[in-house]
């Protein structure tokens, strides 16, 4: 179904930055395993500190976007990542990038990250009718899960024609031409109503989780998707030491090993809008939910050449599909449990508590893969992860979401969307 030319164009921003972003699919890992020779700590601090300080230096910037036009400040984040990522090449024509550069890199896109997605999320609800929101989702879903098909195949293509950092200015590039797209989706913003003049409070630092823990909606979907989410990210920099150290898998074998299976977040995207219309939107989620928790414990379990690529394969098949049919119907169902008026605070404080979250647990993770190996870092993280479908147990019959008023009054309809 047309969503209009307006979405049309947001899409293909979105498009061309998720080709970019999994075009440089773990790229500071890589560059911090082949370059710098770091091991399993430092490889984990890496991926760990620049989310988590990205997701403090965040905090006031949701309330912030929530009284500012949308579309120049998705403008304004995808230029600051694109030039934070293009220092890295720049670092690299001189002599090669540090540490310590790709910690300070990460942290500012990890900030504009979070900005990004709160004044997308609100643009999306403003642009999209309520009832096409799945539908938007699912084409966003889809398209992510196809640049993850393409991306890090071609990446480690061309980490190995034209070396490390390449993928790191190709993405700054995307950004660049994300930016022009979203210029393009057009029609006028007008400022959100009752905002002239109006400062940051401190109470509104608080107003997304406050909404998020008060709401029957959305408290275990918030849970759920904390542990999970975190449970499934700290066992990648274990896994890519593992793959890429003492399994000896090319970066082109460890790319392919995660591309291939997004054929199934494909799949899963394309059968979440036929699954909720047949069984409704939480028995989706619980279903879906609970299924992507059974597979990552197997990846401890990886031997080297062929079969463990075959079953690293098969493993994140299983929970990619389950993750493409759960994402697209957890993002629409967040934006319909919350009010206009508090959709940037909202995703601004999911995000920065996520981000904190995994960063903190990968930290420690790559402590505990140091001190007991990957393989049981790996195992750890999977049999926790089996839990999580227990929070999402509890059911609600909150479904949309009213404006508070105690929240600024809405944005006038007629023009943003989300990524």
């Amino acid at each position: 179904m047309a969503l209009g030319r307006r979405f049309g164009w947001l899409w293909a921003a979105y498009g061309v930055s998720a080709l970019g972003t999994y075009l440089a699919f773990d790229a500071f890992s890589v560059i911090a395993v082949i370059v710098l020779h770091a091991g399993p700590a430092e490889v984990a601090l890496l991926a760990a500190t620049g989310p988590a300080v990205g997701a403090v230096a965040a905090i006031p910037l949701g309330p912030w976007v929530e009284f500012r036009r949308k579309r120049p400040v998705m403008i304004s984040m995808d230029l600051v990542r694109c030039a934070a990522l293009l220092t890295v090449p720049a670092a690299w024509a001189l002599g090669g990038p540090g540490l310590g550069q790709l910690l300070l890199v990460s942290v500012v896109v990890a900030a504009a990250d979070i900005t990004f997605n709160a004044a997308s999320g609100a643009f999306l609800k403003s642009l999209v009718p309520a009832g096409r929101l799945l539908t938007a989702n699912s084409r966003f879903e889809s398209t992510n899960w196809t640049a993850l098909v393409l991306g890090p195949p071609l990446g480690g293509a061309a980490i190995g024609l034209f070396g490390p950092v390449a993928t790191v200015a190709a993405n700054a590039v995307s950004f660049l031409l994300s930016a022009l797209g979203i210029g393009a989706v057009g029609g006028g913003e007008p400022r959100p109503a009752g905002t002239g003049g109006r400062r940051l409070r401190a109470a509104d630092l608080l107003d997304g989780w406050r909404h998020i823990l008060t709401s029957p909606a959305l408290r275990p979907l918030f849970f759920n998707n904390l542990a999970a989410n975190a449970l499934i990210m700290v066992a990648a920099p274990p896994l890519a030491v593992l793959m890429l150290g003492p399994l000896g898998f090319a970066p082109w074998q460890y790319g392919l090993a995660f591309a291939v299976p997004c054929l199934g977040g494909l799949l899963g995207s394309r059968l979440a809008r036929p699954l909720v219309a047949r069984h409704g939107q939480l028995r989706v989620l619980r279903v879906a939910g609970t299924l992507r928790a059974v597979w990552p414990l197997g990846l401890a379990f990886v031997p080297p050449g062929p079969p463990g690529l075959l079953l690293v394969m098969v493993l994140e098949f299983g929970v990619i599909t389950c993750s493409g049919v759960y994402s697209p119907v957890y993002a629409t169902r967040r934006l319909e449990c919350t009010p206009d008026d508090r959709v940037a605070r909202t995703l601004s404080a999911w995000s920065v508590t996520g981000k904190a979250t995994t960063a903190a647990l990968t930290a420690l993770w790559g402590v505990l893969a140091a001190l007991t190996g990957p393989r049981a870092a790996i195992a750890l993280a999977g049999v926790l992860l089996l839990a999580t479908p227990l929070l999402l147990l509890r059911g609600t019959r909150e479904v949309t979401a009213r404006p508070s008023p105690a929240s600024a009054p809405p944005s006038p309809a007629g023009s943003p969307p989300s990524r």
